[in-house]
């Protein structure tokens, strides 16, 4: 793809009615396929490329927010023996949602409903599992403000990796109590099914356990969008 300046991004972006919304950005988002892949594409290029994985859909999101007012601001939810998941927040009269690209059903959009961020982020807690049915959520970053100097041109940067290593650089806060994990319950089957429709596999976290809660995943492609 040709270099994009970001006058350049700003105008494409803009001609597209879709993502004029937090709502219509996550449409969007689910309209295109999970990319499986440890890829660092920019904005620009999910936006030319038609594919996304977490990363790249939160930053997507995120840029698409600062186009319509809201100031780009990602936050990383921590796992363990699972992938971490990155979402695009925002604020509407004073309530907290987010945007996020998932290969799991329950990790995408979030309404603004939610009076802060740690409550936003607790919002997933039971549809944050692995294939093998274990809650995996741990804590999560104090949100990056994107708009930040160092991070000037990141929409079209040609690699992203830097905005990967500034999230883990944030100082974290747990959500399990002391003790907590002890008294997590597996996930049932059924949200576990849900929770996978449509999922890539080559995208998912690998346990090393049964996976799946025995849960036959087909190809994306062969399945409903993810």
């Amino acid at each position: 793809m040709p270099a994009m300046n970001l006058a350049d991004w700003q105008h494409r972006a803009r001609s597209l009615p879709v993502l004029a919304t937090p709502v219509g950005i996550q449409e969007f988002l689910d309209r295109i396929p999970y990319n499986p892949g440890a890829t660092a594409r920019c904005p620009a290029r999910v936006l030319a490329d038609g594919t996304a994985n977490c990363m790249e859909g939160a930053l997507f999101a995120a840029a698409c927010l600062e186009l319509i007012g809201h100031p780009p601001r990602l936050v990383n939810i921590v796992a363990v023996r699972d992938d971490d998941h990155v979402l695009a927040i925002f604020r509407r009269a004073g309530h907290f949602g987010a945007v996020a690209k998932s290969n799991y059903t329950g990790l995408r959009y979030r309404n603004p409903v939610y009076r802060n961020v740690r409550e936003l982020v607790l919002s997933y807690f039971d549809d944050f599992f692995n294939q093998d049915g274990e809650l995996t959520m741990r804590a999560y970053t104090r949100p990056l403000e994107l708009a930040q100097r160092r991070f000037a041109g990141w929409q079209v940067a040609a690699d992203i990796d830097y905005l990967s290593d500034a999230l883990d650089a944030q100082p974290q806060r747990g959500v399990l109590p002391p003790a907590g994990e002890a008294l997590l319950r597996g996930t049932d089957e059924r949200l576990l099914r849900a929770g996978l429709l449509g999922a890539d596999p080559a995208g998912l976290y690998q346990t090393g356990g049964q996976g799946a809660g025995g849960v036959q995943l087909t190809r994306a492609q062969d399945a409903e969008p993810a």
